[in-house]
């Protein structure tokens, strides 16, 4: 009786052990950023947990010899707890090497830091023209180089710029990820505009970049010309709303490896620690660590945003910002619906929906519905990335949308699915 007891104790012991110092670690967390001293005081009160609970199986046995006892298996249960954590939540995630920038990057500086972009210029013509900015996805993915389309826009005499938000690619990371909000985003968009001396910009957004477009259009729609939104995401995330699987069509190794990247440990624990506290997750998992671990995830499921059987889009190695891209999903549903100024502003916008994209027809049509001047086309055999599927065709609605000209693919002005597609939801 006694030994099953005894074993009883042990069994609850060992439980409540690892569920008291995760407990300490996010209360340490909560208040304080340092990783020594959150996981160390988890360290402490699993170890200390251990050795009531030897204590309590020694009184329950009437060992003798009790505190010796105690001493020894507490040296084996801290050792064997530093053991666990150094193969676990110590294991840091391979981080991809620092390269040196490409040709053709150049900086902004910005208040919290300095923005990457590229700059393709515009060939002579008569006349000004209203310069291009390119607003990439994720949040906090950029893309590397210059967009499709940006040699034709630039020979009908438009400068072309494409720059990696702030926490992504190229451009400052901050020390204070809180401070990743989509008012922030917009801010440092208006702060692209100055630099590049425009008092308009013709804006080109691409999944997340829409929903940044929109939220920039909303707020100043003077200093927009006209606005493509090529296969936006949600136009507010306080929707909350059932976008669409971004992953759907994985193969068996694809989602093995996706499983490995999201159930190791210090992944788990990161998760948990950006609810308590977004900057001791921070100090926990830095940037370079984080970021080489996102694009893993990301290139198990390179193949969806194209159709099936295109070819999938090369990877590249300017890296995703994870901390931008978690704390902006956050902040973004805490933004105010920027619908009702979106109705007041009257700006010639093209709305591009893809037939094979993961994001639901319902979604992209809340742009149409949204902003008075949007005009849809729909996109055949394309994804999510039109401009990898279809090149050609992206490019050429682009140059006749931003020149004027009228657009040669038939508009959709129907609220149902241009494919039929099951409704989402």
């Amino acid at each position: 009786m006694r030994v099953a007891m005894a074993a009883a104790v042990v069994v609850t012991g060992v439980a409540l052990a690892v569920v008291l110092g995760l407990v300490v670690v996010l209360l340490s967390a909560r208040l304080i950023d340092a990783p020594w001293v959150f996981l160390g005081a988890g360290y402490v009160a699993l170890v200390a947990s251990g050795v009531v609970a030897v204590l309590a199986v020694s009184r329950i046995l009437r060992f003798t010899g009790t505190w010796r006892s105690t001493a020894a298996v507490s040296v084996v249960l801290a050792m064997t707890a530093a053991t666990i954590a150094h193969y676990t939540l110590l294991d840091r995630f391979p981080t991809m090497p620092v390269e040196p920038d490409p040709a053709g990057v150049r900086y902004w500086s910005v208040p919290d830091g300095r923005l990457a972009y590229y700059h393709q210029s515009a060939t002579p013509m008569p006349g000004r023209r209203v310069p291009v900015v390119f607003l990439h996805g994720g949040p906090g993915t950029p893309g590397e180089g210059l967009p499709t389309g940006s040699a034709e826009l630039a020979a009908r005499g438009y400068d072309v710029y494409a720059y990696d938000q702030l926490g992504a690619g190229r451009s400052s990371r901050l020390s204070d990820v809180t401070q990743y909000t989509v008012e922030h985003a917009v801010d440092d968009l208006d702060a692209v505009r100055r630099s590049i001396g425009a008092e308009k910009m013709i804006l080109i957004g691409r999944s997340w970049g829409g929903s940044l477009l929109a939220q920039y259009l909303a707020r100043h729609p003077d200093r927009i010309e006209r606005a493509v939104f090529v296969t936006p995401g949600t136009i507010w995330g306080g929707l909350e709303e059932d976008v669409g699987e971004p992953w759907p069509a994985r193969d068996a190794a694809e989602r093995r490896e996706y499983e490995q990247l999201t159930g190791r440990a210090r992944t788990l624990l990161q998760s948990i620690l950006l609810e308590v506290n977004p900057n001791a997750a921070h100090s926990f998992v830095p940037d370079r660590e984080a970021d080489s671990w996102m694009r893993a995830v990301a290139l198990t499921g390179r193949g969806a945003t194209a159709c099936s059987g295109l070819p999938r889009p090369p990877a590249h190695h300017n890296l995703q910002g994870f901390y931008s891209n978690q704390m902006l999903v956050a902040d973004f549903a805490a933004t105010a619906d920027p619908r009702p100024a979106l109705a007041q502003a009257h700006v010639p916008a093209l709305v591009m929906a893809a037939q094979c994209d993961f994001v639901h027809w319902s979604v992209t049509r809340r742009y149409v519905e949204a902003i008075p001047g949007a005009v849809l086309v729909p996109v055949d055999n394309a994804g999510h990335g039109i401009t990898e599927d279809q090149p050609a065709l992206f490019t050429r609605l682009i140059a006749e949308f931003i020149t004027g000209q009228p657009v040669e693919v038939p508009l959709w002005r129907s609220a149902a699915d241009p494919w039929n597609r099951p409704p989402s939801g």
